[in-house]
């Protein structure tokens, strides 16, 4: 790796796929660019030296250190708080994330969990290992309000998906006043929030992690909740009071949850959650897509060829403000 790359990108991968693919990927959609792939920390170290646009999962305060040149750093994740942000922001470097890449996926991934709880997928699951042919009641998404907590690429795909099932839907936004793609849209205040909780028969909650939100479901929004709510966390685990909601889901107070993410995480094997009967667990697993490369060599591309064009590293999709 002698030559200046004209796009870098960094040797860690992403949800157990070979970070090679998204070399590929970028390649096929820049076939006039140098797309270099940095396998070990040495041809990370060298490389960066001299790359203008370098785009990664992680970017450490070490290897920034050696980053004389860039200019563009793709972050392959959506979110970006990992990220050395006030070094990066002193260094005039533009940062992009991968925002849209995971709303198809986690959106059918919402979809799923509702129609699990729905249709009691979970417990015909448990009466097949029993081989027992026995029946059991269930309900219908149709008719229910859904309620979607941050309608960012996440929150509108679910609410996307939701058209064919005849539900009403509630959005909670920062911004109430930017309206979105459900029925009615409210903002975080206590009071909006705990009048459209009071209603909800599937709550949804796709937000960042933020001041705002951490802890934003705890014992007084469950208890809000009519009995028959399902709560379905695709957000970050801190989001819900992990006490109250074991406390919750043993009492009652709530039908179920399906979660995604955990606090803490990964979930402890002795957990109480992993032993209730109307707890549905995956392992961070609901931003797996096998597009996930491709979605994000879109995004990246378009900029790179962005940058190629005008010059310019401001007004790039995805621009995050540092």
């Amino acid at each position: 790796m002698t030559e200046r790359p004209d796009v870098l990108v960094l040797r860690k991968a992403a949800h157990g796929m070979p970070i090679e693919q998204y070399a590929a990927a970028l390649r096929e959609r820049l076939p006039d660019h140098d797309v270099q792939l940095a396998r070990t920390p040495v041809e990370e170290r060298e490389a960066i030296r001299d790359a203008e646009i370098v785009t990664g999962m992680w970017l450490t305060d070490d290897l920034l250190d050696d980053a004389e040149n860039m200019r563009l750093f793709a972050c392959g994740y959506a979110g970006t708080g990992h990220l050395p942000r006030e070094r990066l922001a002193q260094l005039d470097v533009t940062v992009t994330n991968a925002s849209g890449v995971h709303g198809p996926n986690i959106g059918e991934h919402v979809l799923g969990a509702m129609l699990t709880f729905s249709r009691r997928f979970h417990e015909a699951f448990r009466r097949q290992r029993r081989h027992e042919w026995r029946s059991f009641e269930t309900h219908e998404l149709q008719g229910s309000t859904v309620t979607v907590v941050g309608l960012g690429a996440i929150g509108e795909a679910t609410v996307n998906r939701l058209a064919g099932f005849d539900v009403d839907t509630i959005g909670v936004r920062y911004s109430p006043e930017k309206d979105g793609p459900t029925d009615r849209v409210v903002g975080f205040e206590d009071d909006d929030l705990h009048d459209v909780l009071a209603e909800t028969e599937y709550l949804v909650l796709a937000c960042p992690l933020t001041e705002t939100t951490q802890g934003l479901i705890g014992t007084s929004e469950l208890v809000t909740l009519p009995p028959e709510a399902v709560v379905v966390n695709v957000a970050r685990g801190p989001v819900i009071d992990t006490d109250a909601l074991v406390t919750a889901l043993q009492r009652g107070w709530i039908r179920g949850a399906s979660l995604d993410v955990t606090d803490p995480e990964p979930l402890p094997a002795d957990h109480d959650l992993w032993d209730l009967g109307n707890v549905q667990i995956t392992p961070h697993n609901a931003g797996h897509t096998p597009e996930y490369y491709e979605r994000l060599a879109d995004i990246v591309a378009s900029n790179v060829r962005h940058v190629t064009e005008s010059g310019e590293y401001d007004g790039l999709a995805n621009q995050v403000p540092l």
